[in-house]
């Protein structure tokens, strides 16, 4: 599977998504580079499918991927719930203009 680096090494990158996944499930929406968006709407699919799961087990693994515990209470009582009728595609992205300081495309990324 191809995926985009984004000029990190495995752990940076890691790290990366586990923060931007975790505010992004506080805020419920996020302004972030295109590139990281695009990468990051998977990951957030698979969790909040997970979340619709709803055991323990799943429960374990969203904690696991994320960094606050209160996101993931968040993530299986209010997120799961408002999706429980909805097969996948939970997420939206909306392209802004282009960032002032060095000019990367930005992108909003929100649920649907």
């Amino acid at each position: 599977m191809a995926y985009r680096k984004l000029g990190r090494d495995s752990g940076a990158r890691k790290a990366l998504f586990r923060s931007i996944l975790t505010s992004f499930f506080a805020h419920g929406r996020i302004e972030t580079t295109e590139a990281k968006a695009k990468e990051i709407r998977g990951l957030a699919d698979q969790l909040i499918t997970l979340a619709k799961r709803g055991d323990l087990a799943a429960r374990r693994q969203a904690i696991a991927r994320l960094v606050d515990e209160d996101v993931v209470r968040k993530l299986f009582s209010e997120i799961a719930a408002k999706y429980a009728d909805r097969q996948g595609g939970y997420t939206r992205i909306l392209k802004l203009g282009p960032r002032r300081g060095d000019a990367a495309p930005m992108a909003i990324l929100e649920l649907v």
